[in-house]
């Protein structure tokens, strides 16, 4: 099918934590393998399992802060004591060569991006109701039980910003929040301000001349 998109676009994946940001992105990645993902970077320690270069990469605070210093990246916030951020030359390059990319990050990287790129479209994921979304940060099983009721009480207030995004889903099933996630893909390659239209100009001209 023809590409009448005149570059990639960037689509943002947000939410509070312990909304499954990870796993809807992981999911509609393998749904929609041409969509790149840029791995953000952190100051955090890695969690069991996670692989440096491929869930995030970890750097430590002082080469972090020179990264901001330098405009190495994109956007980037202190979430939890640690520091996150998004590699601007990974996702800039690959905008230009028409490939879309997905962010999956915090709700203040999220708003600058926003502020940043205008045209970014941005998607927040919502839990299916408080209570769930209390279990889901509990379950996880990686922190102490103040650090969880923390991360409850600032999700809480992260919802409030849900009114500011592009799209709101909610992750209550998992392959049905993926589906919608799709569906935002595909009808925002479909916008007419998207779109460029040199084909059917050149054949509107080859019929000018013949007249």
């Amino acid at each position: 099918m023809a590409d009448l998109t005149d570059a990639g676009l960037l689509f943002v994946l947000s939410g509070p934590s312990g909304v499954g940001k990870g796993t809807v992105g992981r999911a509609l990645r393998k749904r929609l393998p041409q969509l790149a993902y840029s791995v953000s970077v952190t100051t955090r320690p890695p969690r069991p399992g996670e692989r440096d270069g491929v869930d995030y990469f970890f750097v430590a605070p002082p080469r972090f802060q020179e990264m901001i210093a330098q405009g190495e990246v994109l956007e980037w916030a202190e979430v939890y004591g640690h520091w996150y951020g998004t590699p601007r030359a990974f996702v800039e390059k690959l905008l230009r060569s028409h490939i879309d990319i997905l962010l999956e990050i915090d709700t203040q990287g999220a708003m600058q991006v926003k502020e940043r790129y205008p045209d970014a479209v941005t998607l927040f994921l919502l839990p299916p109701s408080l209570k769930e979304l209390r279990k889901r940060i509990e379950r996880r099983g990686t922190e102490t039980r103040e650090a969880a009721a923390e991360r409850f009480r600032s999700a809480q207030v992260e919802l409030t910003l849900a009114p500011r995004y592009d799209y709101a889903i909610v992750n209550d099933r998992l392959d049905e929040a993926v589906r919608r996630c799709e569906a935002v893909v595909v009808a925002e390659h479909c916008r007419s301000r998207r779109l460029r239209f040199p084909q059917y100009a050149a054949e509107i001209n080859r019929e000018e001349d013949i007249r």
